[in-house]
């Protein structure tokens, strides 16, 4: 397994273009199925998870070609006729997002046998309620050995479906499937996450018809057939985050590029508390720290959009760790999303945990170690703080990395961070 080598003590000075989001690709990619014209997504990211996606597609008859355009790299999804329904274990396993083709194979053909996510119970990663969403729209569905095996003996019907609580993947999910359904969907309570905007605003290229894009209640006029589209991909703000955060961890100051300020309000306030510079600028933000002057400490609480994002918690603490004071990180929204935190420590952090609740008290500076990467954002936060420490740090398992994060260590080092790969067969320890 690839690790990556740190050298701390570099301060970060350049300009960071930000990639597509990855959460809004996955939906983007899935939304191929659901028209037998062509969808040409640009501004793609090429990550481990859209890379997975596109196989399970190809999979399913959507022929998918990837290449260089002229606003960068694009992706073209075209389905002109799918050849299966059928969405193995092996595939959708490797990330969760895959279980959203369920809803455009049933829209579109009436059917579908797809993987539960991971092989999880229905409880522990609820993806309860994407199927009572489409149950709500007529699907019959039963669990068989891990599959969900789905039918619309009647087509999709319009549904009026109040979510009871704010879940991003059950909004999309229901969304994809409700667009080619007979007759009007509401969804209330619905997720307003930027990638859910994007994901409306593609469909409606395609010839959708949905209102209350942005707010908590969509409806949506199902059409008959959708057509094709050409879209551009969103920014991604947790990448956005993610080097806003290490800019301001290492003391410098880094442009971020190719994105757009209001992605990252909720941090960005919080960062400006905490003695960060943020400016607004006409294609993103840039980020200034004075090194000599130490950072104040902040509280934080998860939330969902416009709230505090649970994906930059991590790098939130990693921040936290050397600021004047102690700062208390509440996590709402994931249980167990604390396993940086020991890996933190390790680098001589001081954070107690207990239960959704995190103490960070401040420490004057950090200290190169090996660690792990327990989750994709838990890892970006282990090469933020290890940028900051001094010594060596050896980040493991970056895997997870690879399905988050496009170039990481090319974009660090274009601003003067000391990083590089050490590949499996390096034999370097």
């Amino acid at each position: 397994m690839d690790s990556i080598a740190i050298t701390g003590g570099a301060r970060l000075n350049g300009t960071i273009p930000i990639s597509g989001a990855k959460n809004s690709a996955l939906k983007l990619m899935a939304a191929s199925i659901l028209t037998d014209q062509p969808l040409l997504l640009t501004n793609m990211p090429r990550l481990a998870d859209t890379k997975f996606l596109g196989r399970l597609l190809e999979e399913l008859g959507v022929q998918v070609s990837e290449r260089e355009g002229a606003e960068g790299q694009e992706t073209l999804f075209h389905a002109a006729a799918l050849t299966s329904t059928f969405a193995p274990y092996d595939l959708v396993r490797q990330m969760r997002a895959s279980f959203n083709v369920l809803g455009p194979l049933l829209a579109r053909t009436g059917e579908a046998k797809v993987s539960l996510p991971g092989g999880c119970t229905i409880g522990a990663r609820p993806v309860d309620l994407h199927l009572q969403a489409l149950t709500a729209m007529g699907a019959e569905i039963e669990l068989d050995e891990g599959y969900v095996i789905a039918r619309t003996p009647h087509g999709l019907k319009g549904a009026e479906i109040e979510f009871p609580f704010v879940s991003v993947g059950a909004t999309e999910h229901a969304l994809l499937a409700a667009v080619l359904a007979d007759g009007v969907t509401v969804l209330r309570k619905a997720a307003r996450e930027p990638e859910i905007g994007d994901l409306a605003r593609c469909l409606t290229a395609m010839g959708a018809r949905i209102e209350g894009i942005d707010t908590d209640e969509l409806v949506i006029t199902g059409v008959g057939s959708l057509g094709g589209a050409e879209w551009s991909v969103i920014p991604d703000r947790i990448e956005m985050g993610s080097y806003a955060v290490a800019a301001a961890m290492t003391g410098g100051e880094v442009r971020l590029t190719k994105t757009r300020p209001e992605l990252m309000t909720a941090l960005g306030e919080k960062m400006i508390e905490a003695g960060v510079e943020v400016t607004p600028t006409a294609d993103g933000v840039i980020v200034k720290r004075d090194p000599a002057v130490r950072l104040k400490a902040v509280n934080v609480a998860t939330e969902v959009y416009p709230g505090f994002a649970t994906d930059l918690q991590a790098q939130f603490m990693a921040l936290m760790t050397t600021a004047e004071g102690d700062s208390v990180i509440h996590e709402n929204i994931f249980e167990n999303r604390f396993m940086h935190a020991p890996e933190l420590a390790r680098l001589g952090a001081d954070i107690h945990v207990q239960a959704g609740e995190a103490v960070v008290h401040g420490v004057t500076a950090l200290h190169g170690a090996q660690v792990m990467a327990t989750d994709l954002r838990a890892s970006v936060s282990l090469v933020i703080a290890g940028m900051a420490a001094q010594g060596e740090t050896t980040v493991g398992r970056v895997y997870h990395l690879d399905r988050g994060f496009e170039r990481l260590e090319e974009k660090l080092s274009a601003c003067g961070a000391e990083i590089r790969r050490v590949r499996d067969d390096d034999h370097e320890h």
